[in-house]
């Protein structure tokens, strides 16, 4: 039970962290941005409209320039003068500090697995117990490349591969399955309800 609560304690830990790093880094930047919205929403009245959903009218017009800077960021950075601009500031400056690393890996490789509509979520056979993991493709001879997510970040874990009687397809979406590596396995009643959890047989 000890152990448990420190493996859970950690898990989590690890999990908020990122979390709490990028919510400080877009409140920073929302403030920013606040101080030009602000006059904008004065000078064209915006105000008058009332709020929205609790939300004043300076605020969604921050949201709103905070959205179109980084989709105009987005489209620099796929230039040339963009990714050299990129490549030196990560070799010379943030490339050091292991909070931007860790933020950089994680968007690479959120994107990477939204963009990937090939994986399948599917439960693995490990030992005496299953695992969520993503199928990738079919190999020769019976043969599934999975990655194995380790809990409570989906983007990072091992390929691995299994003969194909040990994986067993979910019908679940790679959202919810992404959503219950993060949450350390909460929400797995639900997804896996009706779910056949007989491991399969051991080979002779």
């Amino acid at each position: 039970m000890k152990e448990f609560i420190k493996t859970t304690i950690i898990g989590g830990t690890l999990f908020l962290l990122p979390v709490a790093l990028i919510v400080f880094v877009l409140s920073y930047a929302l403030r920013l941005v606040k101080r030009v919205a602000v006059p904008i929403s004065n000078s064209l009245h915006l105000d008058q409209w009332g709020d929205i959903a609790g939300i004043g009218a300076a605020t969604l017009l921050s949201v709103l320039i905070l959205v179109v800077i980084s989709f105009a960021a987005g489209i620099v950075a796929r230039t040339g003068v963009g990714r050299r601009i990129t490549g030196w500031s990560e070799t010379s400056i943030l490339g050091r500090l292991p909070q931007y690393r860790l933020m950089k890996s994680m968007a690479e490789g959120l994107a990477h697995i939204e963009s990937a509509s090939g994986l399948k979520p599917a439960l693995v056979s490990i030992e005496d117990g299953w695992q969520i993991g993503y199928v990738l493709e079919q190999l020769e001879n019976g043969w599934v490349a999975v990655f194995l997510p380790q809990a409570p970040t989906p983007m990072s874990g091992n390929v691995m591969y299994f003969p194909a009687d040990r994986v067993q397809l979910l019908g679940i979406t790679m959202v919810q399955a992404i959503s219950i590596v993060k949450a350390i396995g909460v929400g797995s009643a639900a997804a896996l309800r009706g779910v056949d959890l007989r491991l399969p047989s051991a080979g002779p």
